[in-house]
């Protein structure tokens, strides 16, 4: 079988590779849909290497249908659709035992110990089938809206993290996919003015359909100035840095309501260290905090929200590339021009 094989940092190409074979407590995964997501970018780059197995196949976020069917398996058959949650908790380390599964200190996934999405076949191992991971889809979910409940899920965690609810003005930094998920579900959530600031006019058409209520060209526009003029001088209730600058962490703070909270949701570049202000978070008492993965409960609410179609995943899918010409869909993601970018076999 074609997939790309990632045999150290930046060196990844299409290949053969044998087709998996599974034991009796696994499934088979025909990879209809598998998106590339910012980690695995930083994957490809060497920028992350952690927990990095070479040679792999890497891809995290994938839906297909399934192939085969182990003798000890029940409950799932030969033809059905279905998405996978990659993270597979160990249940028993302090985080988990803490109610943390999202943090577990022992945890596998797909892409990672397991081969990942960026192949034909995915061989789904036990753990993962025991653990409730697989999660059927109905027909009128597409396979690149089932590819991305996996982000969802965690911009769900993200938003539980940040405590977004009825009334609240937000900020959204960022309106890349993860960006343009925390819109959508900002609004779910019942607020009442959700602001997006992001430099590319093309996502900030995107953010705008999406429901977005301002959106700001940071680089055009003195986003401060708006904030205090729409929040009549408060600041903003909850904000979400959908982008991992550094650079910008100071400046957002300082936008920030007096007891509101700031989640720095993405992941940041380089070192991941910013120069902060403290006296803002301290004289305001502003709620900072991260987010990490998802919670089985997270991917089972974001396929229903999907499913439902509350969600719209598809808007966020702008680029598809087969599995030969991976090179192509990695310098879109490059470039930026793009959304999601989804591969296919």
């Amino acid at each position: 079988m074609r997939a790309v094989v990632l045999s150290g940092p930046n060196q990844f190409a299409p290949a053969d590779i044998p087709k998996p074979e599974i034991g009796p407590d696994e499934i088979l995964l025909e990879m209809k849909a598998a998106a590339i997501c910012g980690t695995d970018m930083r994957i490809l780059t060497g920028k992350k290497t952690k927990g990095v197995r070479y040679p792999s196949v890497i891809g995290h976020e994938f839906c297909g249908i399934i192939a085969e069917v182990g003798a000890d398996v029940k409950g799932y058959e030969v033809g059905e659709k279905v998405a996978v949650a990659n993270v597979i908790p160990c249940h028993h380390c302090s985080s988990c035992l803490r109610g943390r599964t999202n943090a577990c200190l022992d945890r596998k996934a797909i892409g990672y110990e397991f081969d990942g999405g960026f192949e034909e076949y995915i061989r789904i191992p036990g753990i993962c089938i025991q653990n409730g991971n697989v999660v059927k889809l109905p027909d009128h979910v597409s396979f690149a809206a089932g590819a991305l409940i996996e982000p969802l899920s965690c911009c769900i965690r993200g938003l539980r993290n940040a405590g977004t609810g009825f009334n609240d003005d937000v900020l959204i930094v960022g309106a890349g996919p993860i960006g343009l998920f925390h819109l959508q579900l900002s609004k779910i959530a019942g607020a009442r003015k959700v602001i997006v600031s992001e430099p590319n006019e093309a996502r900030r058409k995107v953010a705008q359909e999406l429901g977005a209520d301002l959106v700001v060209d940071p680089t055009k526009e003195d986003l401060a100035a708006i904030v205090n003029r729409e929040t009549n001088g408060q600041g903003m209730d909850v904000i979400v840095m959908a982008i991992g600058v550094p650079a910008l962490v100071n400046s957002t703070l300082k936008l920030c309501k007096r007891g509101g909270t700031v989640n720095l949701f993405a992941g940041f570049a380089g070192t991941g260290e910013s120069t902060v202000e403290v006296n803002t978070i301290h004289y305001n008492e502003i709620n900072v905090n991260g987010s990490t993965a998802y919670k089985l409960e997270d991917y089972l609410a974001a396929a229903e929200m999907i499913k439902s179609g509350k969600i719209d995943a598809d808007k966020i899918v702008t680029h598809k590339f087969k599995i030969e010409d991976f090179q192509k869909a990695y310098d879109v993601c490059v470039a930026g021009t793009g959304l999601k970018v989804v591969i296919e076999p």
